[in-house]
């Protein structure tokens, strides 16, 4: 299957369910091409279900399985995408997640660290080859690269580059606070780096989203979660929606958002010399992975 080349394309990580569940709804029923990727296979399946019964005006949903745990299902599903598209206009990298505890997969990384940082980053870089090509045909600031992040980030006071995994934190949830700072400096980084190529990259916070999302947590993220008040996921969705399509979304990259308001994230989520230095970590870090 090809999808076709006359119709915006959007790739939304985490679209089984969710956050990225509903917008991966919200943009075919505008007509968009979505490619949406799934860990949980029945999940998956449901999702594919909703989403495909929600298209209209040409619109439609293309759901691939994927484990950002792991890099070598990321490397994969980029692959895959290529085969299928020959343009990309939104990457919405969505999925992530808190653990219960510091884990080290099978490639040596640390699960909430690869999870929600390693993975957006190494999926972004596959796909720029697209959302360059794409953007060279469209206005400038059409093509965009939409983090979700997190307030959690307002708990780390600077990145700890001695613990760049966060794999001697002893605490998942802090491990989760810097993988979340680091999805804000990633966006600046990336903003400055495709700014040329008329790419913009934006973050945003969701909130507190009645989803799964600590079903992996600790007792005390879960008993948070439980005890907080909570918004659907529409709410962030038409955030993230807002964020892909509107104008004004598409000049002045590597903003932060919440709510469809701009916000200031803090001291250490602007500092650009950390984001430039995370970003050759990661490229390190990749390279010795063999990506």
């Amino acid at each position: 299957m090809t999808l076709s080349s006359s119709h915006p394309v959007a790739v939304v990580t985490g679209a089984s369910a969710g956050i990225g569940k509903s917008a991966a709804r919200m943009l075919v029923a505008r007509g968009w091409q979505v490619i949406g990727t799934g860990r949980d296979p029945q999940r998956a399946a449901a999702a594919v279900a909703e989403i495909e019964a929600a298209a209209r005006d040409g619109g439609s949903f293309t759901m691939l399985r994927g484990d950002f745990d792991s890099m070598a299902d990321v490397k994969r599903v980029a692959d895959e995408i290529k085969a299928i598209t020959t343009r990309v206009d939104v990457l919405v990298n969505n999925a992530g997640g808190v653990r219960d505890r510091v884990i080290v997969t099978a490639e040596g990384t640390e699960a909430t660290f690869a999870a929600n940082h390693l993975a957006p980053f190494l999926l972004t870089r596959e796909l720029l080859p697209l959302l360059k090509a794409t953007a060279a045909s469209q206005p400038a600031g059409s093509v965009r690269v939409i983090a979700v992040a997190s307030s959690a980030h307002r708990q780390s006071q600077g990145y700890n580059f001695d613990d760049l995994q966060s794999l001697s934190s002893g605490h998942a949830v802090a491990g989760y606070c810097q993988a979340k700072l680091a999805n804000i400096l990633f966006t600046r980084e990336l903003a400055r780096r495709v700014a040329g190529d008329g790419i913009v990259a934006q973050a945003m916070h969701p909130g507190v989203v009645d989803s799964n999302f600590a079903s992996h947590g600790d007792r005390t993220m879960q008993d948070y979660m439980a005890a907080a008040p909570t918004v659907s996921p529409d709410e962030p969705a038409e955030t993230i929606v807002w964020l892909a399509t509107a104008p004004e979304c598409g000049r002045d990259a590597g903003r932060y958002f919440f709510r469809k308001a701009e916000e200031t994230p803090n001291d250490a989520a602007l500092d650009d010399a950390a984001a430039a230095r995370l970003w050759d970590e990661s490229e390190k870090l990749l390279a010795g992975l063999g990506y």
